[in-house]
């Protein structure tokens, strides 16, 4: 009597499939290792955001109460310096106080990116903000950089001349005001490298 045998043919898997496999797990490492790499991005960049809202408000404050009144002669005729006198130091003043708000509204975002660092458009959205804000500190600082530096040399074309052998903790703070607003504008395009760093990154 003869016993009838099943046989179930098992078809092994090719070499293709598995190397169609393989690539699964290496993605995934991959995806873990940028996950983390962009994770200390948001980190510094968060950081970072701290520090340019600090020398924002810094370089604020300090053109903001810049303020010297020199008597002459009398009490009652006396020459005064304010910011507020030069439109210039005042568009510094506010376009500093719109960074520095901006920054600080910022910050939420920043730790979005810091808890899912492989989201898009949270970077992409900082991107385009920090630009912004990049470009206005920028252009508050260097017209504020000229006038100092007229006020400090003068201008003898123009028979502009120096102030600030009278004014001299007028210019002094406002000196300090504009080194502020550049280490802000530092700190901004640092934060501008990070955000086109971590979106190119794969």
């Amino acid at each position: 009597m003869k016993s009838d045998s099943i046989a179930v043919d098992v078809p092994a898997e090719s070499s293709s499939a598995i190397k169609g496999k393989a690539p699964l797990l290496g993605l995934a490492r991959d995806h873990t290792a940028s996950g983390s790499y962009k994770r200390g991005l948001s980190i510094f960049d968060f950081l970072l955001r701290l520090a340019a809202i600090v020398a924002a408000l810094a370089a604020a404050a300090t053109m903001g109460t810049s303020d010297e009144t020199l008597p002459f002669f009398t009490q009652f005729l006396q020459f005064e310096a304010s910011y507020d006198d030069l439109p210039t130091f005042q568009f510094f003043v506010i376009a500093i106080a719109i960074v520095a708000a901006y920054l600080v509204l910022s910050l939420p975002l920043s730790v979005v990116t810091i808890v899912r660092p492989i989201a898009v458009a949270p970077r992409l959205l900082l991107l385009v903000l920090d630009t912004a804000a990049l470009a206005l500190d920028t252009a508050a600082a260097s017209a504020a950089a000229a006038i100092v530096y007229l006020a400090h040399n003068g201008n003898t074309n123009t028979n502009w001349l120096p102030i600030c052998q009278q004014f001299g903790d007028f210019c002094q703070k406002t000196s300090g005001a504009v080194v502020s607003a550049f280490a802000s504008v530092t700190f901004l395009a640092i934060l501008v490298v990070i955000s086109g760093v971590s979106l190119k990154r794969p």
